[in-house]
């Protein structure tokens, strides 16, 4: 950003209204630079320095934005949609103003951390290929997950499309045996109470699979890819979260469609996330 910017664009930038109306404002007297009106439209400020008001609010100015949500799941990520609606709808006016887009995607049912950001540079520093940002997802998977899996995902599996995926990290969370009268076993009881949680994503009846609770860390981003992963090895996802993204990490305290700003630290470590491109 640079040192100074008009007062006029400021305003308008921040989506308080068109250039013609904030003029009017102005010389209305409506605008204050540090404490004195000013009339001058045109006048050069800086934003990170002097205190701007407009009817007597306070202007807080920014021209980045870095917001963490839970994505819900029906809400497709990207900016628009003409039959969905989309994680952009889900932010305040304040936010959008500012041109903020989805880092990557999640499908559309699939729920979890969504970084959303108007920084092009950061979007792409976590997006390159290169750098193979790790991605964390938790699941709910018909078919009993064992360490069979587990090794084939550690050395990488061919998908639908003859692609090899990298090798990732599987492990088993919590699991239920469905021909041991739906028994579930679970290392950490938290594990247990989380898969509890999403077991109506579940089929029920005599002919229900196993069900297996499970954590998934990929270093690639392909269409759909945790799903066809475990398409690859005979099982079916029946329900998908994302937990982490680098070192950004779900906050517990959102519920699904909930969101709120990054604060300095994350922002900082995402900045500062892997910049040579190794761990």
């Amino acid at each position: 950003m640079k040192a100074t910017i008009r007062l006029d664009k400021m305003l308008g930038n921040l989506g308080y209204g068109t250039r013609s109306v904030i003029k009017q404002w102005i010389k209305q007297g409506a605008v204050t630079v540090n404490g004195e009106t000013v009339k001058d439209h045109g006048k050069q400020i800086r934003p990170n320095d002097d205190t701007v008001t407009l009817n007597g609010e306070t202007i807080r100015y920014r021209d980045t934005v870095y917001v963490l949500m839970h994505k819900p799941a029906g809400v497709v990520s990207a900016t628009e949609d003409y039959r969905d609606r989309t994680v952009i709808d889900l932010l305040d006016e304040d936010i959008t103003v500012l041109s903020p887009f989805p880092v990557g995607r999640l499908d559309k049912d699939t729920e979890g951390l969504l970084l959303i950001t108007n920084d092009g540079k950061l979007s792409h520093e976590l997006l390159s290929p290169k750098k193979h940002v790790p991605k964390t997802y938790r699941a709910l998977v018909a078919g009993a997950v064992g360490e069979p899996d587990a090794e084939a995902f550690g050395r990488g599996v061919e998908l639908d499309d003859g692609y090899v995926t990298m090798p990732a990290h599987l492990r088993v969370l919590a699991s239920v045996d469905s021909g041991a009268g739906g028994t579930m076993q679970a290392d950490e009881p938290d594990d247990a109470a989380e898969m509890s949680a999403v077991l109506d994503f579940a089929p029920s009846g005599p002919e229900a699979p196993p069900l297996s609770w499970i954590e998934l860390t990929i270093h690639e981003g392909k269409f759909h890819q945790v799903k066809r992963m475990f398409e690859a090895v005979g099982k079916k996802v029946l329900y998908l979260r994302r937990v982490a993204m680098g070192p950004l990490k779900l906050d517990p305290a959102l519920a699904p469609g909930e969101w709120r700003e990054l604060t300095e630290d994350e922002v900082d470590n995402l900045r500062n996330y892997r910049k040579d491109g190794q761990e």
